[in-house]
C-alpha cells in the first residue's frame, strides 16, 4: 500500500465494515510503499474487499505454531529449522500470556512443517490463526 497518512486506517475500516477481524499484522516500510502482512478471520473475503477498494493483494500460505513463552524456546525451534537448511522469508510473533504464537513463511513450507511436527512443536490450525 502507499506509504501515506490514512492508508492503514482505510484498510482497517474496509476490513471492519466487512466484519473481518485482524488476528495479527506486520508492516514493512520502504520510501514509497509499505507491505502489510496480516492474518485475518476470512482471508478470501478480505482479499476481495481490499481489491475492490484498489489495493494490490496477494495471499500466501503461512505456518502458525505456538511455544511456551519462556526464554530460549523460539531459539530451540529455529535451530531445528536452520540445521535442516530451511530459509525463513519472514516471521512475526507475539505472546499471549504463557504462550507465544509465531507466524512464519519459509522457502520450503513442506519441509518446515515436517521439521516442526517431527520436533513436537504445537502447530496452529487455520481456525486458531484466524482467531488469535
Amino acid at each position: 500500500m502507499e506509504n501515506k497518512s490514512g492508508r492503514m486506517t482505510e484498510v482497517t475500516e474496509i476490513l471492519a465494515a466487512a466484519g473481518i477481524n485482524l488476528s495479527a499484522l506486520s508492516i514493512a516500510d520502504s520510501s514509497d510503499f509499505g507491505i502489510l502482512r496480516c492474518v485475518v478471520s476470512d482471508p478470501t473475503l478480505a482479499a476481495k474487499c481490499l481489491k475492490e477498494h484498489g489495493f494490490a493483494v496477494k495471499t500466501t500460505n503461512v505456518i502458525g505454531f505456538s511455544t511456551p513463552n519462556v526464554t530460549g524456546s523460539l531459539a530451540v525451534i529455529l535451530k531445528h529449522l536452520s540445521e535442516a537448511g530451511v530459509e525463513i522469508e519472514y516471521m512475526y510473533s507475539f505472546n499471549n500470556g504463557e504462550t507465544a504464537n509465531i507466524i512464519i513463511r519459509t522457502v520450503d513450507m513442506a519441509a518446515c512443517e515436517h521439521i516442526l511436527k517431527e520436533n513436537g512443536v504445537r502447530m496452529l490450525t487455520e481456525e486458531e490463526m484466524y482467531h488469535l
